[in-house]
């Protein structure tokens, strides 16, 4: 027995000619927007060398765009539905293209860091108002097929990011890295104002000043906190001190939503046990997938020794297969025979058995590898767009700017914290693997470098078993999360 989709916020009436066409710019600029949260992985040994940078700054470099990603989301979405989301799709381009050229100019570690924060403003425009456009410019079966290919593109750019870096860098200075953003830009944004129509939520409503200072500020700090725990260590007093202080603003924030006429974040939402379900389930399943996709990294960095463009490059499969299923509307059909919490729960499973395969049958060829990430993408396949569309079907068709900020914020915290846990369960564990004359020092490439001639094998053997605990754990995390989301959603289609 099959279980259909929540129907869909109406679209056009009339489906425009140029709407795939309009979800290639759309998709090529969430593309640009997601390779950033990577490329730079495989540049820090340049930046380190050529601005003189400390390991602060590097993870400043690397971080300070994700978190004022993060924290602008729900404004940025809140403030696509009320201006409009070509406006805003427009303006984010601007933005991104103007933090990619003074990136690629910098010349210290602070202007290189100033210019990745003004980059994520423009990164979470683009974000929320990629989505929120192809909400309104396809209906029906096309839509999930549209929202297939979107959530697709995201994937391949995660992955795709060290391999690009890698290549740049082989031919070109380090500032290429973002130089080449923007003709990218250029191009979406001359596509962008001829094809894509205008739309804003009718109501709109004045300006939410309170609501937007109160989230941007409580996301921001709980999520430093997330990012910056595992480094400084959770009782940290500055980690305890942002968390705390987040949560308080977050708190402020819902109180502040139920008491105003016009608030950007409708709190009524989490009165629907549907949208409750999708918006825990993206949680909890970025919190296990993008915890386990961090390790696996990790495993083929620092275990099997592939320099991280390489590493990157053989996780390309995993992306391609996700793009190829969505492309091609196999994960669309799919997902509407299964229904969304049957595509959840199946995906997450695919996603589990992939990962255990990759962490616990060890070969020294390829073949295992690839076909571990092969059923892993055909898991993220079907359970990333059928999460999308649970959010995104669950609001009125009006607030898709809002639904799309709700999605990426809750990715983004998911996505955090499972790094951030269960790389906590890595580090613990090969703490107490490691050799006694390398404790305490923090981490693998520096317990290495601790270590003399004859403990190098002994610690990269206590290395080589905490990944395959933390693996492990990420996927008990995923088939957890996966059923759970899962369940919640199929209760919710059961009350309705």
């Amino acid at each position: 027995m099959t279980t259909a989709l929540p129907a869909a916020p109406p679209g056009p009436a009339t489906p425009l000619r140029s709407r795939w066409l309009i979800l290639a710019v759309l998709c090529l600029a969430q593309l640009t927007v997601v390779l950033d949260n990577t490329v730079l992985t495989v540049a820090v040994p340049v930046l380190t060398t050529e601005l003189d940078a400390s390991t602060t700054d590097i993870q400043w470099m690397i971080n300070a765009y994700a978190l004022v990603q993060c924290g602008l989301l729900l404004t940025a979405g809140s403030a696509a539905d009320r201006y409009g989301r070509r406006r805003m799709l427009v303006a984010g381009l601007v933005l991104f293209g103007v933090g990619s050229l003074a990136a690629g100019l910098a010349r210290s570690g602070d202007q290189l860091i100033a210019a990745r924060a003004g980059m994520g403003v423009g990164g979470a425009l683009l974000v929320t108002a990629t989505l929120a456009v192809a909400m309104q410019v396809f209906d029906g079966a096309e839509r999930s097929r549209a929202i297939g290919i979107w959530a697709a593109t995201s994937a391949l750019g995660y992955a795709a990011g060290p391999p690009i870096g890698g290549i740049i860098l082989a031919h070109l200075p380090w500032g290429a890295i973002f130089l080449v953003n923007v003709p990218i830009v250029l191009v979406c944004l001359v596509a962008g104002l001829a094809l894509v129509p205008e739309s804003r939520d009718p109501v709109g409503g004045r300006p939410d000043i309170g609501g937007v200072l109160l989230s941007t500020a409580g996301l921001t700090g709980v999520v430093w906190a997330i990012i910056d725990g595992p480094e400084r260590g959770w009782t940290a007093p500055p980690v305890l001190g942002a968390a705390g202080v987040g949560v308080l603003l977050l708190a402020a924030f819902v109180w502040w939503e139920r008491r105003i006429a016009a608030p950007m974040l409708d709190m009524h939402f989490f009165t629907d046990r549907r949208f409750v379900g999708a918006v825990t389930g993206v949680v909890l399943i970025t919190f296990g997938s993008t915890g386990a996709l961090f390790l696996l990294t990790q495993d083929l960095q620092f275990v099997r020794g592939y320099p991280a463009w390489e590493a990157g490059l053989r996780m390309v499969p995993f992306a391609l297969s996700i793009v190829l299923l969505n492309l091609g509307g196999v994960a669309t059909r799919l997902i509407r025979r299964l229904g969304v919490p049957g595509a959840i729960a199946l995906g997450m499973v695919l996603l589990s058995a992939g990962l255990t395969l990759v962490t616990h049958v060890r070969t020294d060829g390829y073949a295992v590898l690839l076909t571990g990430l092969l059923v892993m993408g055909f898991g993220c396949a079907l359970a990333n767009p059928a999460i999308v569309e649970a959010v995104m079907s669950s609001i009125p068709p009006a607030k898709a700017g809002v639904g799309a900020g709700i999605d990426g914020t809750m990715a983004e915290v998911g996505g955090s914290l499972g790094i951030a846990v269960l790389g906590a369960v890595l580090n613990a564990r090969f703490a107490a693997l490691a050799p006694v004359a390398v404790a305490g020092a923090g981490s693998y490439p520096a317990a290495l470098a601790a270590a003399g001639d004859t403990e190098r094998g002994r610690v990269t053997d206590a290395f080589s078993s905490a990944l395959v605990t933390g693996q492990t754990a990420g996927a008990v995390a995923v088939l957890a999360g996966g059923l759970l989301a899962a369940g919640l959603l199929r209760r919710a289609e059961r009350t309705r």
